[in-house]
C-alpha cells in the first residue's frame, strides 16, 4: 500500500487466515480440510504446523463449499450450498460437477463408499448420491434443516436437524427415523469420537457437547462463542469450526487452544456512533471495534433480534441503527436490547443506507438499480436504470449522491434523474462526504479517492489497498443461503470518525483500515 504525502494508514484488525470456517474433515494426509462458504474456498490446515494450503480458490470451479467428505479413492466431495450442487474434485486436481438440482445441499458423508447429502432447508431432503452420476435414491422428505452428518460405530447414520434441535438417525439403507436427543442448542453438526460417542457442535449456544448415542445423556466439553459450525477428529484430538474462521482444538476439563484465530469474513458497510466508537457489518456478525480493543460481537445471526446478513449501516443514535439486509429489508436494529424493527422488505439486494436531512431513510438496490427513500413505511423510488448502485451520501447542500459501481461514476440523484459528479472510476463502492469533500472507495483500482465536490479536484490518497478480487480472480456469484441470507457480495464500505480518521473496509484481506490525514480529514 502507498499513502499520499501526510497520510498514515494503521490497521485496526489483522487480515484474516480463512474467509469463515464451515465443514471440516480430516483428510486422507491427516490435514483438516476447511470449507469457506463466504470465501468461497477449500483450505487444508497443518494442526501441527499451522501451515495453511488454498486447495480451491476463489474464482475457481468449486463455489461457497458448505462441507467436504472423503471418497476410498481420495476424491475430495464438496456440497456447494449456493448453487445447490456437489462437485468432485479428483486427486489428479481436476473438479466435475455430480449434481447440481439439490438445493441448499450441505451435510455430506462417505461410508463404505456410499456418499450421502441433505439439504439445509425447510422441506429438505436425505439422500444417496451415485458417485458415477445416476439417479439419488431418497432416503427422506420434509426434514427442517438437517446438517453435518455421520454414520456411526453402529452403522446408522446420524444427522442433527437444525429446525427442530434435535439429533435423528436412520439405517443407511432406508426405514423409520429414530430421534436421538433433543432441546439442544441448533445443533449443525455430528461426528463420532473414538469411543462411540457423538461430538456435536451448537450454533446457537456455542458448546460442544458430548452425547451416549444410546442413552441421550449429554456433557458439554467446551463453552465457545456461538457460531460453531463442524467438527473433526486428528486422531483423539478434537477440533471445531466457527463462522468467524476461528479453528478451536477441545482439550480435556473443558479447556481449549486457538488452532487459528477468528476474523472478518469480508467486512462490508462501516459507521460510527457518537461516541466515536466504529461499527463493522460483516454479514453473519456485528462488531463494535473500539480504540485500543478487539472486535466485540454485538449481534449474530442466530441471536434474538438479529434482523439477517447485515451488508449496509448507518448509526442514528446511542446503539441504535440502521441496517440493509442480504434478504432485502431494511430495518431499525438494537443489538443491546435484542431488538429490530423492519421498515422495508422484499427488496432486492440492498447495500448503503444512509439517513436523508429529513430523516427519510435512502439506500440503493443493487439487484433493480434503484435509489429508495423510506419514510413511515412507505417506499419511494428516488431513481432508477442505475449499472449496479452500492454507496450512498449526502452532500452538504443535501444532495443524494450513490456510486455506480457499474458504471464507474458517481452520481447525483435530481428531481429530473441522475447528474454525473465522478467518472472515470473503475468499480466504485463506499463513498462518504466529509466537509466539502467526497471520499470513494475504489475497488477497480484498489485505491482512495478524494473529489473536491466545488472545483472537481481530485487527489488519490491510497493506492493498492486490499480491497476487492484479487488481481487475476474473477469472484463468482454467491446466490444466498435461504433462509439464513439472499445473495451476498462484496462492499467495500467507508466511515469517518469525530476526529477526521477515515475508516475503509478491507475486504480482499479482512481486515479494517483507519487512514488519517496530518491536521485531520474534515476540511
Amino acid at each position: 500500500m502507498s499513502l499520499a504525502e501526510g497520510w498514515s494508514l494503521e490497521r485496526l484488525t489483522p487480515p484474516s487466515r480463512l474467509f469463515g470456517a464451515n465443514g471440516l474433515r480430516t483428510g486422507p494426509d491427516g490435514r483438516v480440510y476447511v470449507a469457506q462458504v463466504t470465501g468461497s474456498q477449500i483450505s487444508a490446515i497443518d494442526v501441527e504446523t499451522g501451515r495453511l494450503e488454498t486447495i480451491s480458490a476463489k474464482g475457481g470451479e468449486i463455489i461457497a463449499p458448505d462441507d467436504v467428505a472423503f471418497g476410498p479413492s481420495g476424491d475430495l466431495y464438496a456440497t456447494e450450498v449456493m448453487d445447490g450442487r456437489v462437485s468432485v474434485r479428483g486427486a489428479d486436481g481436476r473438479t466435475r460437477i455430480l449434481r447440481d438440482d439439490l438445493p441448499s445441499v450441505n451435510g455430506i458423508t462417505v461410508h463404505q463408499g456410499r456418499l450421502f447429502v441433505n439439504e439445509c432447508r425447510v422441506g429438505g431432503r436425505l439422500l444417496e448420491l451415485d458417485p458415477n452420476g445416476g439417479a439419488p435414491r431418497v432416503l427422506l422428505e420434509n426434514m427442517a434443516m438437517p446438517n453435518a452428518m455421520e454414520v456411526g460405530p453402529d452403522g446408522l447414520l446420524y444427522y442433527p436437524v437444525m429446525g427442530t434441535n434435535d439429533i435423528w438417525r436412520i439405517h443407511p439403507d432406508g426405514g423409520e427415523p429414530e430421534r436421538v436427543v433433543g432441546d439442544l442448542g441448533v445443533p449443525d453438526s455430528v461426528k463420532f469420537d473414538p469411543e462411540g460417542y457423538i461430538v456435536s457442535t451448537q450454533v446457537a449456544t456455542g458448546e460442544v457437547l458430548r452425547i451416549d448415542p444410546r442413552s441421550g445423556e449429554r456433557k458439554v466439553l467446551a463453552a465457545l462463542n456461538p457460531g460453531l459450525d463442524n467438527c473433526t477428529f486428528v486422531g483423539d484430538r478434537l477440533f471445531v469450526s466457527n463462522f468467524t474462521g476461528e479453528i478451536t482444538e477441545i482439550l480435556s476439563g473443558g479447556e481449549t487452544r486457538t488452532t487459528l484465530p477468528g476474523g472478518l469474513n469480508w467486512p462490508l458497510d462501516l459507521t460510527v456512533g457518537g461516541d466515536g466508537t466504529l461499527y463493522v457489518a460483516d454479514g453473519t456478525f456485528f462488531y463494535a471495534l473500539r480504540p485500543g480493543g478487539g472486535l466485540q460481537t454485538l449481534g449474530m445471526l442466530f441471536s434474538p433480534g438479529y434482523p439477517g446478513f447485515i451488508r449496509g449501516v448507518t448509526a442514528v443514535g446511542e446503539g441504535e441503527f440502521i441496517v440493509t439486509t442480504s434478504g432485502g429489508q431494511v430495518a431499525r436494529y438494537r443489538p443491546a436490547s435484542n431488538e429490530s424493527e423492519i421498515l422495508a422488505q422484499k427488496l432486492d439486494q440492498l447495500y448503503g443506507v444512509v439517513v436523508a436531512p429529513g430523516g427519510a431513510v435512502v439506500t440503493a438496490e443493487f439487484g433493480t438499480g434503484r435509489v429508495l427513500a423510506i419514510r413511515s413505511g412507505q417506499v419511494e423510488e428516488l431513481a432508477s436504470g442505475l449499472n449496479e448502485p452500492l454507496g450512498v451520501a449526502f452532500a452538504p447542500d443535501g444532495t443524494c449522491l450513490v456510486s455506480e459501481s457499474g458504471a464507474g461514476r458517481i452520481v447525483a440523484v435530481t428531481g429530473a434523474g441522475v447528474d454525473t459528479v465522478v467518472d472515470g472510476l473503475e468499480k466504485p463502492q463506499g463513498i462518504l462526504v466529509l466537509g466539502g469533500r467526497l471520499f470513494v472507495v475504489d475497488t477497480g483500482t484498489k485505491a482512495l479517492i478524494s473529489v473536491d465536490l466545488d472545483s472537481k479536484a481530485r487527489h488519490t490518497i491510497a493506492r493498492d489497498l486490499p480491497v476487492g478480487a484479487p488481481p487475476g480472480v474473477t469472484p463468482k456469484p454467491l446466490r444466498g443461503l435461504p433462509p439464513f441470507s439472499g445473495p451476498q457480495g462484496p462492499f467495500a464500505g467507508i466511515a469517518a470518525g469525530p476526529d477526521g480518521t477515515l475508516y475503509v473496509s478491507a475486504d480482499a484481506d479482512g481486515s479494517v483500515l483507519a487512514l488519517r490525514e496530518a491536521g485531520g480529514a474534515k476540511s
